[in-house]
């Protein structure tokens, strides 16, 4: 474990609300990561999705680096674009 891990998990002890919200905070950050990996991975760019979706490429790059309240059909409509499927679970 390296520094950076041992300050967030003693944060986490000390404070519930930071590793709440940490916690939250990573999800959102993993799904865009998943998104653009997942669009690179189909050799895409922004601007191909962007054109497939009738949207501007600024929005793609805001699904990708805030998906903090992406809705389902969004999510839907993207994996389609890039030629992938949306598989959902819930843990």
């Amino acid at each position: 474990m390296d520094d950076l891990d041992k300050y967030i998990e003693k944060r986490k002890k000390s404070s519930p609300q930071f590793a709440q919200n940490f916690d939250e905070g990573y999800q959102q950050f993993k799904i865009g990561i998943l998104l653009k990996q997942a669009r690179l991975d189909a050799g895409l760019t922004q601007e191909e999705v962007a054109v497939r979706l009738n949207t501007r490429k600024s929005a793609i790059s805001r699904i990708e680096n805030h998906a903090d309240d992406i809705r389902l059909s969004t999510l839907v409509n993207y994996a389609q674009a890039i030629g992938k499927s949306l598989k959902l679970e819930v843990a």
